[in-house]
């Protein structure tokens, strides 16, 4: 990258060792060592994103220039083709889903229906109504 070579590196290493001393040199080593790995990821990260974008602007190239070679009024053309031909059937869908519901619609109504005086609902008589209200105009008064 920096084409360094091994006896410059030895030289930079007998400097810092000098200047840093001992106690300090291991540490200095280290967090140079992250931030040289930090930035090695980061160079790999913004490679590895300008090799997607390429490969994504040339895949959009070779998808215009098939576009180009199909003709997009044939398509259209199919697929309204196709649109007609659904459209002359619905009438058969609409008839047999309304023959569906005349098959079910006698099953439903044909069950006969039991109720028993217990399961009629008690209407109040009128008496009661009439008992009811004057009982409430006597208090009122």
């Amino acid at each position: 990258m920096f084409d360094i070579g091994f006896l410059e590196l030895v030289l930079i290493a007998v400097l810092a060792l000098l200047v840093l001393g001992p106690e300090r040199l291991p540490h200095a080593a280290r967090t140079a060592g992250r931030w040289v790995g930090k930035a090695k990821r980061m160079a790999s990260n913004l490679t590895e994103e300008v090799d997607r974008q390429l490969k994504a602007e040339e895949l959009r190239e070779r998808i215009k220039e098939a576009g180009d070679d199909i003709k997009v009024e044939e398509v259209q053309n199919t697929i309204q083709a196709a649109l007609d031909k659904a459209e002359e059937f619905k009438h058969m869908v609409n008839r047999d889903a309304s023959v569906e519901q005349l098959d079910i619609a006698p099953a439903a109504t044909s069950a006969p229906s039991q109720s028993t005086p217990a399961e009629k609902p008690a209407t109040p008589s009128t008496s009661a109504i009439d008992n009811s209200t004057q009982s409430s105009i006597a208090k009122d008064s």
